[in-house]
């Protein structure tokens, strides 16, 4: 992966955009995203352009939305892990001008949402790096995405042993939720970029 990360690094210093460039690290769960995006930042600091990171997943909602709600289980993943609605309206349409958000931030041990407030710069890369974020409701927003490839069963071998004694879940929630994905909004076919990992 490295030699096209060098490639993707160039980006956002060879693409003209105004004020800020919205880049899109997508990908299924463990396929390198978090790694891929760790390489960028450091070079984006050694070339002195400003950026910010967000990980969608930071911007999930309580586990009373998502869990036991009478969807099937993949349905709570895909459709309510996050409040899409909200966030296109407040995070992803304000990207481009806006030089402060204000986003609710899960924090997992006391299972709430806390505002926080971001501010960004006029001029820099936005990095949004997460699964699904090529679906209808968001991918408008993006200047560009690289879309990081991966086999199922490579991701899988990626978990935590304790987390892979749980397949159950991996069935009927991530996998089936993934298949979803992958057969509706087409990311591969989409991206700007695609990765293999």
């Amino acid at each position: 992966m490295d030699h096209n990360v060098n490639s993707l690094i160039q980006l956002p210093t060879t693409t003209e955009y105004n004020n800020r460039f919205i880049l899109g690290i997508d990908g299924l769960s463990r396929s390198g995203k978090t790694t891929l995006v760790s390489k960028l930042s450091h070079h984006l600091q050694e070339l002195n352009i400003p950026y910010h990171l967000f990980h969608i997943d930071d911007h999930i909602v309580e586990r009373k939305n998502r869990y036991d709600t009478g969807q099937e289980e993949w349905y709570e993943y895909y459709h309510l892990q996050w409040n899409k609605a909200w966030l296109k309206e407040h995070f992803f349409k304000q990207l481009k001008n806006a030089t402060e958000l204000k986003l609710p931030y899960y924090e997992s041990e006391s299972d709430s949402c806390t505002v926080r407030s971001i501010s960004l710069p006029k001029n820099c890369v936005i990095i949004i790096e997460g699964v699904f974020l090529q679906r209808f409701e968001w991918r408008e927003f993006y200047d560009y995405v690289v879309y990081l490839d991966c086999p199922r069963d490579h991701r899988f071998l990626r978990e935590s042993t304790n987390t892979q004694r749980n397949i159950t879940k991996f069935k009927n929630r991530y996998w089936k939720a993934e298949a979803f994905y992958l057969q509706n909004e087409l990311p591969e076919k989409k991206a700007d970029l695609i990765l293999k990992n």
